[in-house]
């Protein structure tokens, strides 16, 4: 197999953080529209990950957190992103880099991103499917964990050009190609 000196993987994963710095960035600035919000896992043991000994204590690996209704004071750098939330009635700030995000979610529009790093490539796949836990502020200030969801793609089993059932259009790359 020939080796990947460029590393498309690493390119791909950073443009797509970068896709989720811009969707923060612009939530940050013009709060979320219509029935848009989202669930962000991350790793809470990754390098620059700020959250409180207690939150840390919780959750020690993973942590899912629900951007929806309760969360203030989002700030969105080139490197991490910053908001604050209510856990159990206290408030708390949690600095997030995008490197520790693992997932990002918006369940309105079912897009999910799932990012890998290098640890989980070394890592055995059977920890990958675990339910986490979700975090989700509420109005009352209790939490609610929810099961992890998972968002699965469609697949168009019978014509590849045949849009699937769920409303999305599956574009081929074949289209685009000059012959």
């Amino acid at each position: 197999m020939p080796v990947d000196h460029i590393r498309y993987d690493i390119l791909v994963q950073d443009a797509l953080r970068g896709m989720v710095r811009n969707v923060l960035t612009d939530a940050a600035k013009n709060g979320l529209v219509g029935d848009h919000h989202f669930f962000i896992t991350f790793d809470t043991t990754a390098e620059g990950v700020e959250l409180s000994d207690r939150l840390r204590q919780q959750y020690p690996e993973d942590m899912r957190i629900v951007l929806q209704h309760q969360f203030w004071g989002m700030k969105v750098g080139d490197d991490a992103f910053e908001v604050g939330l209510s856990f159990s009635g206290v408030a708390e700030k949690l600095v997030i880099p995008f490197a520790a995000v693992k997932v990002f979610y918006d369940p309105s529009v079912e897009f999910k991103l799932q990012f890998e790093t290098l640890a989980d490539t070394e890592e055995d796949d059977t920890t990958a499917d675990q339910p986490l836990k979700t975090v989700e502020p509420s109005s009352d200030g209790a939490d609610k964990p929810e099961p992890a969801r998972k968002a699965d793609a469609a697949t168009a089993e019978s014509d590849p050009d045949e849009p699937p059932s769920g409303g999305a259009e599956v574009v081929r790359l074949d289209r685009f190609r000059k012959k």
